[in-house]
């Protein structure tokens, strides 16, 4: 089992008790195309319980990598100095004599983004290109109304025993936050921090320790220079049921601590349902169904079980079509 990033020592919990809950939003709709040659086009928009609208247009152009290729090829002169067609130098050959290119090709993804505030954002991704295991990423950002601009650099190191990021935001500060996680046998032991360079100080760190098993795993998390605490803890019951929980301790603001729990049960291979509560009565529900090949319905609610004769509920519906 690969090591996961800081940031996904929890995700199996994280995923179970954030996603597919569909009552954050009054609407979503999402839009996903892709064309023979390796773009693909997303639209989302969303409407609010407030009333606001939002929306986003992504182009992803992803030239996968080809792994090691090989191409022969055959010399039909004699040639009286080196030969240097492809940046090496291969002594004089004779004539008729075959030859093996070997080359590898990386793979190099393309993001463009432009939403309904007038931001557009790109984003380089560059795979195994200088050493295997090495992902490079250029991120920009441009707001045209104000003028302002944004540039980072982010880097990805990921072995059988180790997972190492590092992002740099070279504009603003300039900062960087790097992070790291090592594993062994399903153990995991993580940590993260901030630097600003201007100010030559550490901004901020985190640390976590999980444990990671095919059928469950459990984590504890110090974040905001280790004054908040989470514990998480998924489990796989079986093929159709999943449960998680999450307790939280802001050792700043008090001894309370607020607790999570959620349950994904699948109904059958095209649907699934969700329900969690947390330790102010909000309990929330959703339904997720595949209605036809590409067309997927989201529904979603939640409840302030203390308030029920309150309008503080809230309901949601997700669309999404993949073409």
């Amino acid at each position: 089992m690969s090591v996961p990033a800081f940031s996904d020592i929890a995700k199996s919990s994280n995923d179970l008790l954030s996603k597919d809950f569909y009552h954050l939003n009054a609407t979503t709709f999402e839009l996903k195309s892709s064309t023979p040659s390796n773009v693909g086009f997303k639209v989302t928009g969303k409407s609010t319980h407030e009333g606001s609208n939002s929306g986003l247009l992504e182009a992803k152009y992803a030239d996968k990598p080809s792994g090691i290729s090989f191409k022969r090829f055959t010399l039909y002169s004699n040639y009286p100095h080196r030969f240097n067609p492809i940046g090496f130098l291969v002594d004089m050959c004779p004539s008729g004599q075959t030859l093996m290119l070997f080359y590898r090709r990386a793979g190099l993804t393309l993001t463009q983004t432009w939403n309904t505030v007038n931001a557009l954002d790109t984003k380089i991704e560059l795979n195994d290109a200088i050493a295997k295991g090495l992902k490079a990423e250029v991120l920009g950002s441009f707001l045209p109304a104000s003028q302002n601009k944004g540039a980072k650099f982010n880097l990805h190191f990921k072995q059988a025993n180790f997972h190492g990021r590092a992002f740099f935001d070279l504009l603003k500060g300039p900062t960087a936050n790097v992070d790291a996680v090592i594993g062994q046998d399903g153990f995991l032991a993580g940590a993260s921090a901030g630097y600003d360079v201007q100010k030559a100080a550490i901004t901020s760190y985190s640390a976590a320790v999980g444990y990671v098993a095919p059928q469950y795993t459990a984590s504890v998390t110090a974040a905001n220079n280790l004054s908040v605490f989470s514990a998480a803890y998924y489990h796989k019951v079986n093929s159709q049921v999943e449960a998680g929980a999450k307790a939280t301790w802001d050792s700043k603001s008090g001894n309370q601590v607020g607790l999570e729990v959620a349950s994904k049960y699948r109904l059958d291979p095209v649907s699934f349902a969700k329900v969690k509560i947390n330790d102010r009565g909000i309990a929330a529900v959703a339904y997720n169904v595949l209605l036809r090949p590409g067309v997927t319905l989201g529904l979603g609610a939640s409840f302030d079980t203390q308030k029920l004769d309150q309008a503080t509920h809230k309901i949601g519906t997700s669309f999404v079509f993949d073409a």
